[in-house]
């Protein structure tokens, strides 16, 4: 008895899982979500090509377009999560999610393809700032970062988990599998939305005025800060796309390491996303903290150069360390992230200010790719220079950013508070 105790208090330290409540729902709905989209990850070019029949150029240049058209609907739907229900919002996207990705089934060409993965995009933009006004009630003011830091860890553990499924259908590499790689992600949809019609709803507080999801593209301080995470997100740029790219081509490391960096990285994030965010839950030591991750980001791209011209065991050691070393300056960033974008939004328009904070990080991930392949597979090393050099500045700018923004909301504050004379 004593040993199964044991083994249960182990593995309740150790899952991502919170306790039962309203943050373990959302985290079951977020699990669900997320084995869908390991399944549509791990399988979606190969569907594309293999069934429906596309080119792999008509793909790369379809998810390109429609990404950039995508970030178009974050500020407008975050908004929207200002006036209505988050809870049933997110629900009703994710229906409107289910829909769209079956009819991934119906695609026959370029022309309809590049509709469905449009629309595709829009409804996970929106769906993001929906997600983040969503959380911040579940969490509430104190809990939120937290709520955040969670849901990121089971995020992790359920596209690892989708991924692996998805691995049945690649083996087996027949149109049917694909198939259901398609319907497998459609049904996550269903089950994640199910899930969130489980929370309370969260109706908005009655306000005189109703806010504008424009007011938050006008706040020039919050850009600021949001501007600088969304250049430290390039970090994901070069771990996901980059790092695997230069294993291949410039160490002398096999490329089974790729699957070893990125599995190093998943099961860090699962472990340590909840206990890496104590301390980073308001603007100015969230803002310290981005300091800190820009810093260590910096550390793990220099020793990601250093793999260039060294033994193959130690390019392997090199680039594992540096895994370690990066995941924990992206844990930082993830959760200092997500505290700067609430603490330093206005309250009664959350939502606008989170699709804002996504827009800015997505437009940064659509530039990655074709900047970091440039400045990193064609400049080397000194590429790798360049990049940890960009992101410890932009982590040191952080902290008077965040002063700024922080001095010029009380300054607003203390406007709107004073009281109006009138003569008569």
């Amino acid at each position: 008895m004593g040993i199964t105790a044991a083994i249960l208090g182990r593995w309740r330290s150790l899952s991502p899982l919170p306790p039962p409540g309203r943050l373990r729902t959302l985290s079951l709905a977020t699990l669900a979500n997320t084995v869908g989209t390991g399944l549509w990850v791990t399988g979606a070019a190969l569907y594309l090509t293999r069934v429906v029949g596309l080119t792999p150029t008509e793909v790369g240049l379809g998810l390109t377009a429609a990404g950039l058209v995508g970030l178009t609907a974050s500020v407008p739907i975050g908004g929207l999560a200002d006036r209505c229900d988050p809870r049933s919002l997110r629900a009703v996207l994710q229906l409107a999610q289910a829909a769209v990705a079956a009819t991934y089934l119906l695609v026959g060409s370029f022309p309809a393809f590049l509709l469905v993965a449009t629309l595709d995009a829009l409804l996970v933009s929106g769906n993001l700032a929906v997600r983040a006004a969503l959380v911040a009630a579940v969490g509430g003011p104190r809990g939120r970062v937290h709520a955040f830091a969670t849901l990121r860890a089971v995020a992790n553990l359920g596209v690892a988990v989708g991924a692996a499924l998805g691995g049945f259908a690649l083996v087996a590499d027949t149109r049917w599998a694909y198939r259901m790689l398609v319907l497998g992600n459609v049904v996550t949809y269903l089950v994640s939305a199910a899930l969130i019609m489980r929370l309370p709803a969260y109706p908005p507080a009655r306000r005189a005025v109703r806010p504008r999801a424009g007011r938050a593209l006008r706040d020039g301080p919050f850009l600021a800060v949001a501007g600088a995470s969304a250049v430290l997100s390039l970090h994901w740029v070069a771990l996901t796309l980059v790092l695997p790219l230069w294993v291949v081509t410039r160490t002398d490391a096999p490329p089974v390491t790729v699957s070893a960096v990125l599995l190093v990285n998943t099961l860090l994030t699962v472990l340590l996303a909840v206990r890496l965010n104590r301390g980073a839950r308001r603007a100015l030591p969230a803002a310290r903290t981005m300091r800190r991750a820009g810093l260590v980001l910096a550390a793990g791209m220099l020793l990601w150069a250093a793999t260039d011209a060294v033994p193959t065991a130690l390019a392997i050691i090199l680039l594992l360390g540096a895994t370690v070393i990066y995941t924990v300056g992206d844990l930082w960033h993830g959760a200092s992230g997500a505290a700067l974008a609430y603490d330093l939004a206005a309250p009664d328009a959350l939502g606008a200010y989170q699709g804002v904070d996504g827009l800015l990080t997505g437009l940064a991930r659509a530039a990655g790719p074709a900047l970091l392949t440039w400045l990193i597979l064609d400049g080397g090393p000194t590429g790798w220079l360049v990049l940890a050099g960009l992101l410890a500045v932009t982590g040191l700018a952080v902290p008077p950013l965040a002063r700024r923004a922080l001095a010029t909301r009380a300054g607003s504050a203390a406007v709107s508070d004073q009281p109006i004379s009138s003569s008569t």
